[in-house]
């Protein structure tokens, strides 16, 4: 592979460590941790809803950082206020300002910046929200800054083919020695792969496989076994 093109959110970090945080210093529950992480899975499963009618313009971003802590927590039958949903989503960016990549991120990074591989990152989300933690994450270390994408200043998010047609215009690169790696079956898995593009998925949070055709060219379960499987087969 020659390019390598990461998502960011739960793929280079580890985003249900700053939920888990919130969620214990805002909502008024006792929930273990396998509760918790139930709750992080739904959040991000109204959070990718939302977000789809919030770029669509039928929802404000207020209304969408509202809606999906609470609805989240409604199906664990958990009660709060507008007011309570708008609190935790101040404490959760936050706790985002404190978000570190995971130890074989970094590892990988270097092995494939040194490889003198093209390396660049594409994650839906609004343009300042997403910058802040690609700054706190300091990925231009390794990435240029002109291939740093964000689904808000393109136009597009994924897995919308345009925004991937965007991406190999900027880069100019192969599809057939492109890969992208993120932890999104819908949106990472199924994008790349109808773009014509190679799909690792990282599905650290054991979520089940959807049936149909498409399928990723491979599937890890942790960073560690990302970074194995490019240093062992294609990161040469």
């Amino acid at each position: 592979m020659d390019t390598i093109i990461f998502d960011m959110d739960d793929t280079l970090y580890d985003q249900a460590a700053p939920f888990r945080k919130t969620c214990k210093k805002m909502l008024h529950a006792s929930l273990s941790d396998d509760e918790l992480n139930t709750l992080y899975l739904i959040s991000r499963k109204h959070s990718d809803a939302l977000f789809d009618e919030q770029a669509a313009g039928n929802i404000t971003t207020e209304e969408m950082h509202i809606r999906r802590i609470k609805d989240a927590c409604a199906e664990m039958e958990i009660k709060i206020s507008a007011e309570q949903a708008l609190a935790f989503q101040n404490s959760y960016v936050q706790e985002l300002g404190k978000i570190e990549l995971f130890d074989e991120i970094i590892v990988l990074l270097e092995y494939l910046a040194a490889n003198q591989k093209q390396l660049a990152v594409l994650t839906n989300g609004a343009e300042g929200h997403q910058a802040m933690k690609i700054n706190q994450l300091k990925l231009n270390k390794w990435i240029p800054e002109e291939y740093l994408f964000i689904s808000g200043m393109i136009g597009h998010a994924k897995p919308s083919e345009e925004v991937f047609r965007f991406i190999e215009n900027e880069l100019g690169l192969t599809k057939e020695k492109t890969v992208y790696v993120g932890d999104s079956f819908a949106n990472d898995v199924v994008g790349a792969k109808q773009a014509g593009w190679h799909a690792v998925w990282v599905n650290h949070r054991q979520r089940q496989e959807p049936e149909g055709k498409i399928k990723p060219d491979k599937t890890v379960n942790s960073a560690e076994e990302l970074y194995n499987f490019f240093k062992e087969d294609w990161g040469r």
